[in-house]
């Protein structure tokens, strides 16, 4: 495995590291999951509801034990986009070849523990998709418009961070065009950032500090005033573990669904210039706490609860990214691995190999256009120069 692979799949079997051991976490609060497992999460846990299938019946889905969630479902998928087209992706790819993996092709879903379509266990926001663009036929570019804004567009786009490993400019933008099929605002906003971060993290050298740098250079609107508030309350936490109010505070005037994680306010998740999606900033801000930690990180972001399997997606990912595999503690590989019956560590070599082709593909067109530039600013040749003086 060189460099490339490794970091590939450190970022993409840590982003589903930290939803497999999130999942359990999902929708409660810090208080509420030290007082179901007796403390602090610190590795893969059974569901939070005994009952799961019975609990909540919008989402009976087997939450805990290893399981990975949606996130790394859709993940996977994009992975397979990629591997088919071999080259940058826009949002027409995901209406071309993402949508019908969706609702035509049944893989094992390890929270319906069966095989079905990966249609029956996304969530409202991404089943927008598949109603949008299969049924209505809306304009990819804008097929995101009217969804919830939420985090669905951004808890899936690392693979955008890979391709363009090394240029933050360029994943921000390929993921700002790919995730117009699926949001708008602050919820396509932040699928830009995330895979810049991604992309940031993937490069030889990189820290969370250039991490850090390149996102509040390019995030816009409530998107960036999130993430410097939380990084700046991230850098004097010593400790995740007595810190997890201080960032959740620091987040709270830009999350629109309010204190109660499963009763949104009436005002959530709408477009907005001043809000955010919560996720990034506190996966960012985990990242910081951590001092770039993989399993600090990780577990901050699980025992910070709400949207818990998301922000452990983003922080895993750039985590895992930074470090590489040996980052990734193994006994969490193998414990995924086996509760979720699939081999998280495939896609990151998949993933470099596409990268390979792609970059191969971007300087074939940088010297087509090297050529075309080369010979536009060559000198007029006086025969070459059209006959003007009897023009008129």
């Amino acid at each position: 495995m060189d460099l490339l692979e490794d970091k590939a799949t450190g970022a993409l079997a840590g982003a589903a590291i930290g939803d497999a051991l999130g999942g359990a976490a999902e929708g409660n609060t810090p208080e509420a999951i030290q007082e179901r497992y007796n403390g602090f999460i610190t590795g893969i846990v059974p569901p939070f509801l005994s009952d799961w299938k019975n609990a909540r019946p919008i989402s009976p889905y087997h939450k805990g034990d290893g399981h990975i969630t949606d996130d790394t479902l859709m993940t996977n998928v994009l992975v397979e986009v990629y591997d088919t087209v071999r080259d940058h992706l826009d949002a027409f790819d995901i209406a071309e070849h993402l949508v019908p993996l969706l609702s035509s092709e049944k893989r094992w879903i390890p929270e319906l523990e069966t095989e079905s379509l990966l249609l029956h266990r996304i969530f409202l926001a991404e089943k927008w998709l598949v109603t949008r663009l299969q049924y209505g036929h809306i304009d990819p570019r804008e097929a995101g418009v009217g969804n919830i804004v939420n985090c669905g567009a951004t808890m899936y786009v690392a693979p955008i961070g890979i391709v363009n490993a090394g240029s933050a400019d360029g994943a921000y933008a390929e993921a700002i065009d790919v995730a117009g099929a699926h949001q708008s605002s602050y919820g396509r906003e932040a699928a830009g950032v995330y895979a810049a971060a991604v992309a940031e993290a993937m490069r030889v050298g990189s820290s969370v500090d250039h991490v850090i740098a390149v996102a509040l250079r390019l995030a816009k609107d409530g998107t960036r005033d999130a993430i410097e508030a939380v990084v700046e309350a991230a850098s004097s936490v010593t400790d995740w573990r007595s810190g997890l109010a201080s960032l959740r505070a620091a987040v709270s005037p830009f999350d629109t669904v309010g204190p109660n994680y499963r009763a949104p306010a009436r005002d959530a998740r709408i477009p907005s210039r001043t809000k955010s999606i919560e996720e990034l900033p506190i996966a960012l801000g985990m990242l910081v706490a951590a001092r770039g930690d993989y399993s600090e990180a990780v577990l901050g972001s699980i025992n910070y609860g709400r949207d818990s399997d998301s922000i452990a997606v983003m922080a895993g990912s750039i985590a895992g990214a930074l470090g590489g595999t040996a980052s990734l503690p193994s006994e969490w590989i193998t414990g995924v691995n086996e509760g979720s019956r699939m081999d998280i560590c495939a896609t990151g070599p998949t993933m470099a190999a596409v990268a390979r082709d792609v970059w191969a593909a971007d300087q074939r067109r940088f010297d087509s256009r090297a050529a075309s530039m080369a010979a536009l600013a060559a000198p007029v040749v006086a025969a070459d120069a059209p006959a003007l003086a009897g023009s008129k």
